[in-house]
């Protein structure tokens, strides 16, 4: 039997970015923001709400999926559409992780299936990687998708030769592609100059595997992913985007 649904405006939020996501639509609802309004910068909203600035974050996203508001880089946030204006469901009635949540979990595992490859990497391997490399460097040219991106990831962890790791790999990066969370946050980090630096980022963590220098490949590792995890400082000039000192996974995402 299918639960009944309640005469309720929204469904109960279950994660933090949702409960604040809740509260700010219904501020602009209440014109407390008007429409054109552009929002206050996240450290004050983070402390009006007395929550962290990766849960506001994650809220501010979850409005822009909702087409509530809008980003505009160099400029700030701003209010572009009233509650009952907009015809998108409302992302507080989806349980989807915060994209935040989904790069520490990235960040665990891949950093780890890093440290055992440079045990288990073979030449053929090595070859694998070094091709995925390369494809990125010509998708980064001729401005095509990252399938060079995931083609070394894919190639790092099949280095384990651990098929459960495999399969982990492959399922973690499915959950992304598929929340839109994750898909309305990348679309702001999408510039070549993002894309250089994930090449060099992945030339790293080759040359370790390369040495099998476990600990090394691990720290190459986890030290990109905290620079993918320092975006996000939406209301910054777009100079200040990449090199943004705020952490998105500190716990609070």
């Amino acid at each position: 039997m299918k639960p009944q649904i309640q005469d309720k405006p929204s469904a109960q939020p279950q994660r933090p970015y949702q409960e604040v996501g809740v509260m700010l639509r219904d501020m602009i609802a209440r014109q407390q923001y008007a429409l054109g309004d552009r929002l206050p910068p996240e450290r004050e909203i983070a402390a009006l709400l007395s929550v962290s600035r990766t849960v506001v974050r994650e809220a501010l996203i979850m409005l822009e999926i909702e087409g509530l508001v809008e980003v505009r880089r160099g400029a700030g946030i701003f209010v572009v559409a009233m509650p009952h204006q907009t015809v998108n469901a409302p992302a507080s009635q989806c349980n989807d992780a915060g994209p935040f949540e989904l790069l520490q979990a990235r960040q665990l595992l891949e950093s780890n299936i890093a440290e055992f490859a440079a045990q288990q990497a073979t030449r053929e391997d090595i070859l694998k990687m070094r091709q995925a490399l390369q494809i990125q460097e010509q998708e980064l040219v001729s401005g095509g998708n990252e399938s060079g991106d995931r083609q070394f990831h894919l190639a790092v962890a099949e280095a384990t030769h651990n098929s459960m790791l495999v399969e982990l790999f492959k399922q973690s990066w499915q959950w992304r592609e598929n929340n839109p969370m994750w898909i309305q946050l990348h679309s702001h980090l999408e510039n070549n100059l993002y894309r250089q630096e994930w090449l060099a980022d992945h030339k790293q963590i080759l040359a370790a595997l390369i040495k099998k220098d476990a600990k090394a490949a691990k720290h190459a590792h986890v030290a990109a992913s905290g620079k993918r995890q320092k975006t996000g400082c939406w209301s910054c000039p777009t100079s200040m985007i990449l090199t943004s000192t705020v952490i998105y996974s500190n716990p609070g995402r």
